[in-house]
């Protein structure tokens, strides 16, 4: 198992045939080890306006109450793990899907923030990473739900970081946020590969703006648990080995000076 790959794949392909089903396909071609991490926010917004709940957000965060803990628990944990699960097994890979609670895998605390209450929005305290290292080694596929396990309930925790965090345990190659931006655009042209410093320049300037920032950050927090790489691309670009790919050593950027300039 030296090669594993974990994938973070957001909630707008899983709510499409199409991409869902094109998604399951590449996995089943894939040639490494994956580990699947998903979101669902969207689904989750849906239903919360459907039962008249609003929702809450504070520095792009989601603030989970009992009553939004609950539906988070039905749509990650049950409808959008499940549909994931479904369209692999179908596709031919041997997949399992899973909570962070399940076999304690995640150990979540309440998210601290300086002036709200986060409710029951958790942040990663530890990853048991024999439980995935397991099912790897068996040929099996992990489908991570990000609902994880606290001392007193259970906690609704941002994909983006627990894929992280699942890589750093399992000793992964990189980290693949797959969303739907086929990487970071400089110039208008797609920039293969930034190291850390190149990447935290380019936000300075202005020249990583707006969404992009948050996709760019969550990748640079990736490099910084320890995986050596982490890319951003969409469906394509992870089936076709594009997107851009992060790095924390120097050495590895192949960006051309004047892409920088």
């Amino acid at each position: 198992m030296d090669c594993i790959s974990v994938v973070k794949v957001s909630g707008h392909c899983l709510d499409d045939h199409e991409l869902i089903s094109q998604f399951a396909k590449v996995v089943a071609d894939s040639d490494s080890s994956l580990v699947i991490v998903h979101g669902g926010g969207v689904e989750i917004s849906q239903l919360q306006q459907k039962l008249n709940i609003e929702p809450r957000y504070v520095d792009g965060l989601r603030v989970t109450d009992a009553d939004s803990l609950a539906l988070v628990e039905m749509v990650l944990c049950g409808s959008v793990n499940k549909r994931l699960v479904r369209y692999l097994l179908s596709a031919g890979v041997d997949a399992q899907g899973l909570s962070g609670v399940d076999r304690g895998l995640i150990r979540a605390r309440k998210m601290r923030h300086e002036s709200l209450d986060m409710g029951y929005t958790g942040e990663v305290v530890s990853v048991r990473g024999e439980v995935i290292t397991d099912l790897l080694r068996r040929g099996i596929t992990p489908v991570v739900s990000p609902v994880s396990l606290g001392e007193c309930s259970n906690f609704n925790l941002n994909a983006d970081p627990v894929a992280g965090a699942i890589a750093a345990a399992i000793c992964a190659r990189e980290v693949v946020f797959i969303s739907n931006v086929a990487g970071v655009l400089i110039k208008g042209k797609r920039a293969a590969n930034l190291t850390q410093s190149q990447a935290l320049e380019l936000i300075e300037r202005g020249v990583i703006y707006g969404g992009m920032i948050p996709k760019v950050e969550s990748a640079l927090a990736v490099l910084e648990s320890g995986v050596p790489q982490a890319v951003i691309t969409d469906l394509h670009g992870w089936a076709t080995r594009g997107g851009t790919t992060f790095f924390g050593s120097e050495a590895k950027s192949r960006m051309s000076e004047e892409i920088c300039q």
